[in-house]
């Protein structure tokens, strides 16, 4: 069983859901993205995403844009990351470790060599969002000789024949973009989610995640107890920059103020229990 399938089995067990936060590699440092990534689980992170930085994203807010551009200008490379995640390894060996990125780096790096090497680091799982099922074949050979799993992003326009498609095409879990539109900006109403997620269910017997505009504890127990997780990533970004001083680099405050964020969020994600959750 993979580590992300392993997860999810042992928070069902549990009747919560996860806690999903997002870091950017390399931001605003290798050092201190490494520190967070390493403290995160024991912060209260189930499953951790962390984004490579990428000079044209096309589904990122403002906050992961700067983020990313933090992380080129400290010297990010695919390669770097995946030796950061070999790192994160050397003290866990049970947190799932889910790539979030574009296919651009990937192709440069070559498909077959990317997977093995990201397997060999310790990733889970990937998310390529600019990398349709249509096209998915470059990869899928690979990523399945090496046990990664493929995360879709589903929307809510998303219509049912082709939600069907797209997660034949899936595995770990399902990543639902809760809003149309970019990260960051805005937050899907529950009345929303409640409606979303017993098609997803119809769909697919994968967990499903909810991401995208999620940025208060309330927000991530509402996620996470109407579907299996629930993701934030711009919140603890915005919280990173805050600490930084004027030249753009860590301070004392950087670390606490952002695992004391996640222990919040962890918190409430654990008290509100879940509902029905995927085996």
């Amino acid at each position: 069983m993979s580590r992300i399938a392993a997860r999810f089995k042992a928070l069902a067990a549990q009747g919560r859901g996860a806690l999903i936060p997002y870091l950017e590699a390399f931001d605003p440092d290798l050092d201190t993205s490494l520190a967070l990534l390493k403290a995160m689980p024991a912060a209260g992170a189930d499953l951790i995403e962390v984004g490579v930085p990428f000079s044209d994203p096309s589904a990122d807010g403002p906050v992961i844009q700067l983020a990313a551009r933090r992380g080129l200008k400290a010297g990010s490379t695919l390669a770097g990351v995946l030796k950061m995640v070999a790192a994160f390894r050397e003290g866990d060996n049970e947190t799932p470790i889910i790539l979030m990125g574009y296919l651009n780096p990937i192709e440069a790096y070559g498909y077959e060599r990317f997977c093995t090497d990201a397997a060999k680091a310790g990733v889970d799982g990937l998310i390529i969002v600019d990398l349709p099922p249509e096209e998915a074949d470059v990869i899928e050979k690979h990523t399945d000789a090496n046990g990664l799993d493929i995360i879709r992003l589903v929307a809510p326009t998303t219509t049912d024949e082709r939600l069907r498609y797209v997660l034949s095409h899936a595995s770990g879990f399902v990543y639902y973009v809760s809003i149309t539109g970019i990260t960051g900006t805005r937050t899907a109403s529950v009345e929303d989610l409640s409606k979303a997620l017993p098609r997803l269910r119809a769909a697919t017997t994968l967990p499903v995640a909810i991401g995208f505009g999620i940025r208060s504890p309330q927000q991530a127990a509402t996620a996470a107890s109407i579907a299996d997780g629930a993701v934030v990533a711009s919140a603890l970004l915005a919280t990173l920059a805050e600490t930084l001083d004027e030249n753009g680099q860590a301070t004392a405050q950087t670390l606490p103020r952002v695992l004391a964020q996640i222990e919040e969020l962890a918190a409430a994600v654990r008290a509100a229990g879940s509902g029905a959750k995927a085996g």
